[in-house]
Formats: C-alpha cells, sequence, structure tokens
C-alpha cells in the first residue's frame, strides 16, 4: 500500500486547488497507524493521520466527538486539542477502498508545542500533573452533555473479544491460553456489575497518555495533546493506568512493557492525592482500577494488539501478557492501599 497515494488522493478531494509538495512520514513507529508532515507549495503545513485498524465509523464518530470536544473546552484547555480540518461545517474524514485495502484519513492543524516533561519526574512534577489532570477531568465532565453519541462501550469491545474467541480460537494461541481469556473477559463483566458502575460518570478519555504526546507550560500546566489513537467515552479511570507509567520510578521507557507495577507505586499515590483534591474519586472508583487495566490489556493488546502494535512490539506484549500482564490482575493490585491512602471507606 503506497500510503503517499492515499494522502495525495484524500487531499484532492478535500481541496485540490492547493498543491501538496512534499509528504514526510513522522510516525513514532510502533503502532501500524501512521502520522505525516504534509508541505504545500506556498509552505503551509499540515498534519495528516492514515489509520486501517478497526472500523471505519469509529475512526469517524471518534473524530467527531475529539472536534466537538475541543471547541466545546474552555480556558485554560480551549486550545489543548489537535484540531482537524473541516469540510462543509464536519471533520472531513477520506476513506479509501480498493481491492484488500480499507484506509482512511483526517487532517489536522499542526500542534503548537511547548515543553516536554523529563523521562524521569520528581515530586512536584508529580503532584501538578495530578492536579492538572483533575482539573482537565473536570473541564471534559462539563462539556460531556453537548457532544456527539458514542457507540462503543466496555462491555461491547469485551463482548466482541468473547465472540471471536469462540470463533476462531487457533487466531488466539492454545486451548488453554483461550481459556484464560475466557477467563478474563467474564471477570471484567462480573466485576463491571459489583462495583456499582452505573454511578460512575462517562466522559471523553484519552487512553494513551506518554511524555510524548503531550506538552506542558513552565508551569507544569497542560499545554497541547495530540495522536488520538485510543480515544472513546468512558470513564476516568481509563487514564490514571498510563500517568501511572508516566510517574513511575522508572520513568518513560524506548522499550515499553504494560506491567501493573506502577499503580502501586507511592509516587502514583502522590498523583491521585493531588488529583483527588480538585476532583475527588470513590472507593468503588479505585476498586475498579485493576478492571479497566485488565480491560486495557485484553482490548487493546490481545484483541486489536496485532492490528494496532507493529508486528514485533504485537507479539512482544502478546507473550507478556500470558505471562505477565493478566496473571497479576488479580494478584498484585491492592485497592485497599489506595484507598487508605487517600481517607477513603
Amino acid at each position: 500500500m503506497d500510503s503517499s497515494i492515499i494522502i495525495k488522493k484524500a487531499w484532492e478531494e478535500y481541496d485540490a486547488s492547493k498543491i501538496i509538495k512534499n509528504i514526510e512520514d513522522i510516525s513514532a513507529m510502533v503502532s501500524t497507524n501512521h502520522v505525516y508532515r504534509i508541505t504545500f507549495d506556498d509552505e503551509d503545513i499540515i498534519i495528516a493521520k492514515l489509520s486501517f485498524f478497526g472500523k471505519f465509523e469509529h475512526f469517524k464518530e471518534d473524530h467527531r466527538i475529539i472536534h466537538s470536544l475541543s471547541n466545546n473546552l474552555l480556558y485554560p484547555f480551549e486550545n489543548l486539542l489537535a484540531k482537524s480540518l473541516l469540510k462543509n461545517n464536519r471533520v472531513y474524514v477520506y476513506r479509501y477502498k480498493q481491492g484488500k485495502t480499507d484506509a482512511w484519513v483526517v487532517f489536522y492543524n499542526p500542534t503548537r508545542i511547548l515543553d516536554r516533561l523529563p523521562r524521569r519526574l520528581d515530586d512536584e512534577m508529580i503532584k501538578k500533573l495530578g492536579n492538572q489532570l483533575g482539573k482537565f477531568h473536570k473541564a471534559c465532565s462539563r462539556v460531556k452533555n453537548v457532544l456527539p453519541k458514542s457507540s462503543k462501550t466496555l462491555r461491547t469491545d469485551i463482548y466482541d473479544l468473547q465472540r471471536q474467541l469462540e470463533k476462531n480460537e487457533r487466531k488466539f494461541g492454545t486451548a488453554m491460553q483461550v481459556d484464560f481469556l475466557k477467563y478474563h473477559c467474564e471477570q471484567f463483566l462480573k466485576n463491571r456489575s459489583k462495583y456499582n458502575m452505573s454511578s460512575f460518570e462517562i466522559i471523553p478519555v484519552f487512553i494513551d497518555w506518554n511524555i510524548g504526546n503531550f506538552s506542558v507550560t513552565p508551569d507544569l500546566e497542560l499545554y497541547s495533546r495530540w495522536d488520538y489513537d485510543w480515544f472513546r467515552m468512558s470513564y476516568r479511570l481509563l487514564d490514571f493506568y498510563f500517568f501511572s507509567r508516566v510517574v513511575s520510578d522508572a520513568g518513560d521507557r524506548t522499550v515499553f512493557s504494560y506491567v501493573i507495577g506502577p499503580m502501586m507505586e507511592d509516587r502514583f499515590i502522590t498523583f491521585l492525592k493531588e488529583y483527588h483534591k480538585v476532583n475527588p474519586v470513590t472507593a468503588d472508583e479505585i476498586r475498579f482500577l485493576k478492571d479497566a487495566y485488565r480491560f486495557f490489556i485484553l482490548n487493546y493488546v490481545i484483541k486489536d494488539g496485532t492490528y494496532f502494535f507493529n508486528e514485533q512490539y504485537a507479539k512482544k506484549l502478546q507473550a507478556e501478557a500470558f505471562e505477565i500482564y493478566l496473571p497479576s490482575v488479580d494478584r498484585d493490585f491492592d485497592a485497599d492501599k489506595i484507598i487508605k491512602a487517600l481517607g477513603l471507606s
């Protein structure tokens, strides 16, 4: 698949009067999604994202929700999110279908970037980040009622994985591994009913937070955020695991794994204490944190991993899911430690 041909076709349908001079791949090379910097003959620059994993309808739906969110967020987050380009007053999404190729493209205005956080944060940075995420989640909560509806839920994604496990066992490994995945799907659904989740608020969440996809001001306030691969309307808890990795003692790593350990570090509790001061959490939300993690592993590593991650990472992460991640969920996460530290009951 020649991505540049698809990008050019997408742009010609958007505005054929503006001529592309150069297309540069600026992808992180971790996922199968690709990001390009497009320079025009008048030196204007935009960003294009090309994707072919998941469903086109979900891709389009997500970007329309994100666009609505970016327009409705108030100060100080009114310019936080990268803006998609519009055509006829709607987010422009191009679909390319030819033979076995089914890909889609969305265009963004380039994001302004200030400071990147260091690979390992100090205590004050951790506290500031907890405060900032708490405020950002509150801002997202205030506008949730005016956003377009989303068709994805955690439950529908797990149901989809269960159907795939029944339909094509060999795709997921040995019979023992398939039974292991079925068990964790059932545990997730059981715990979903157990923790009073109907009381959990549903807001826009971006899930994949790392020091490579957001920037901060010199005062460590959130300044800009880009890269929306795992966006969804869901529970704020889904953002917490990735922030536990951002603030972890190990810090940001080039070669990464998705171990549960960072959620048990004192550094993450420091982060949550600051978050809790501006946007209080409940004990049941903390208890459900391990199932938010379980969902992430089942959905994004097992179910969609081969579509999202490049082949090398997909194999590594899926092997670790069976050997390390899923066995650790019920064994290594202690909600009571966090509940006690936050003074909840």
